[in-house]
C-alpha cells in the first residue's frame, strides 16, 4: 500500500523543526519534519493543516505549492513506500519563540518531542538521519 502524507518546513534562521523518529527498541534514529497521513478525500494542504492543529494546537500557513517526494523504506522489517507533499509553512507570529524543544502527543497518545536542527547536524556518522531519505540533499539544493 502507498501512503501519502504531507509535510511541513518550519525553519528558524537556519534550522529545521523535526520530530524524533524512534528504532525498534525506542533509541532516536532520525527526524522528520512534522505532518502526517492524507486522509482519502482530503488536500495535502488540508491534511498539513489539520496535522499541525491536532499535534501542536496551531493554525499553520503554507508558503506556497508542496514539492513532491516519493519515499521507499523498510520500518521493522516491512517495506513501506510513501509520496510525500513537503510545504514551507510559517508558524503565527512568536510561537514556540522561546523554546528550543516542544513536547506533544501523536494521535494515539503517544508523547513526541521535536526540535530545530541544522541541517549540517543530520545524517551523519553518530547524528541522528534525516527522513524521508533524500529530504537533506533537496533542501541543500534549494
Amino acid at each position: 500500500m502507498i501512503r501519502y502524507k504531507a509535510l511541513g518546513l518550519h525553519w528558524r534562521e537556519d534550522r529545521l523543526l523535526a520530530a524524533e523518529v524512534m528504532d525498534d527498541i525506542g533509541r532516536v534514529k532520525g527526524v522528520r519534519p512534522l505532518g502526517g497521513t492524507v486522509e482519502f478525500g482530503e488536500t495535502a494542504e488540508a491534511a498539513l493543516i489539520r496535522e499541525f492543529h491536532e499535534e501542536l494546537g496551531i493554525t499553520v500557513t503554507p508558503l506556497g505549492p508542496p514539492v513532491f517526494m516519493e519515499n521507499i523504506y523498510t520500518y521493522e522489517g516491512s517495506p513501506g513506500h510513501e509520496i510525500i507533499a513537503v510545504f514551507d509553512v510559517a508558524f503565527p507570529a512568536d510561537m514556540f519563540a522561546g523554546a528550543s524543544r516542544i513536547t506533544f502527543k501523536e494521535g494515539d497518545g503517544t508523547a513526541c518531542f521535536a526540535e530545530w536542527f541544522a541541517l549540517d547536524e543530520l545524517d551523519l556518522p553518530g547524528r541522528p538521519l534525516l527522513f524521508p531519505s533524500g529530504l537533506k540533499a533537496y533542501l541543500l539544493k534549494s
